[in-house]
């Protein structure tokens, strides 16, 4: 047993009552990558994918606070990272995470800079048109298949770079997400979208939150969505929802929180090989359990579930500073310590990977 499945194994069966030890320094590196995808979705038409790096660090080098918000203020504090530190040796197992609607890749950084602490090198994106520094647009809300293409490009340039590129072993490949990064994470694998199916769904279930416009874009209500997909471009883009966009070489799949799962084709779900491990909140009013995580884990053959009470939807992004508990509505939903929440997160991430990487 390595000293890394080791600290993975102790850390599983300690779950929900303690925080994970400190195993090495982390590295944060940032790339653009070009994609016409992107230019699709981004409100200015730029056809740029930004993506985040984290990675094991060679020696002791100093780590800096990453958090989000006024710096005297700060909303979240996503933990910690060396900007552009040397890359630890050797080559190591690499995780995609795609953020869900309206986050980003820092926000998820509690969660990235865990498992590179842990010796995964974990890439990370902004999708275009759905993440919080930009405008969110409508062409980014019905474009989902494209974030699964965000992630094979980010993964195509950090193989490509060369200071990233010889450290990455591409034998090793998993995919994790939170909410649409859960679908992003599923379709990477090998599953499809079918949008019909979806419009179907919320026809018969207007109530589900899963068919309401989100908080951080309330302009794409249901109608909205049906109406723009009857525009000729967008219906052109909309044939090729059901595509297949898996990225090669994924071999197990970490979903929190999912949502846009009826948004999904039932049989693709049904005859996917791929390992799924699927951990969500009780208490979900944003992606509810019963359209979303547990109907995944009825429909996936290789699936497993943890389900956490009391635990809602956004208690799977950065911590809340103090500032944030006052000011941001989200935080102060949250109602069981956000570390714990993480901290099961982590570990149960960590075993499902170290067991199928």
């Amino acid at each position: 047993m390595t000293a890394r499945t080791l600290l993975i194994v102790l850390a599983a069966a300690s779950l929900g009552v303690c925080t994970l030890a400190r195993a090495g320094t982390v590295g944060e590196t940032h790339r653009v990558a070009h994609t016409p995808s992107a230019a699709l979705r981004d409100a200015q038409h730029r056809d740029e994918l930004r993506i985040t790096v984290w990675y094991p660090a060679a020696g002791n080098v100093a780590e800096t606070p990453l958090q989000i918000g006024p710096p005297e203020h700060p909303v979240f504090d996503a933990g910690s990272a060396a900007a552009d530190a040397p890359f630890a040796p050797g080559r190591h197992p690499v995780i995609l995470l795609s953020h869900g609607f309206g986050g980003t890749a820092r926000i998820m950084a509690w969660f990235g800079t865990a498992l590179a602490r842990a010796g995964d090198v974990v890439i990370a994106v902004d999708h275009p048109g759905t993440n919080g520094r930009d405008p969110m647009t409508m062409t980014g809300g019905l474009l989902v298949w494209d974030r699964a293409v965000d992630l094979r490009v980010a993964l195509d340039a950090a193989k490509d770079d060369a200071l990233i590129g010889p450290h990455l072993d591409a034998q090793r490949v998993g995919v994790a997400g939170f909410s649409m990064g859960g679908l992003a994470a599923l379709v990477s694998a090998g599953a499809r979208v079918d949008i019909d199916h979806y419009i179907q769904f919320c026809r018969s279930h207007a109530t589900d939150a899963t068919c309401a416009a989100q908080a951080e874009a309330p302009d794409q209500t249901l109608a909205a969505r049906e109406q723009a997909l009857k525009a000729p471009a967008m219906a052109a883009l909309a044939k090729h929802a059901g595509d297949d966009y898996a990225i090669p070489g994924v071999r197990a799949v970490f979903v929190m929180a999912p949502g846009g799962i009826e948004a999904m084709a039932p049989a693709s779900l049904h005859t996917l090989d791929t390992p799924v491990s699927i951990l969500l909140g009780e208490a979900d009013p944003v992606a509810p359990p019963a359209s979303n995580g547990k109907l995944a884990a009825t429909l996936l053959p290789h699936a497993t579930l943890k389900a956490l009470p009391g635990v809602g939807h956004y208690d799977f992004l950065a911590d809340c500073t103090a500032q944030g508990q006052q000011q941001e509505p989200i935080c102060q939903h949250i109602r069981v310590p956000q570390q714990r929440t993480h901290a099961t997160a982590i570990a149960t991430a960590e075993a499902f990977f170290a067991g199928h990487l």
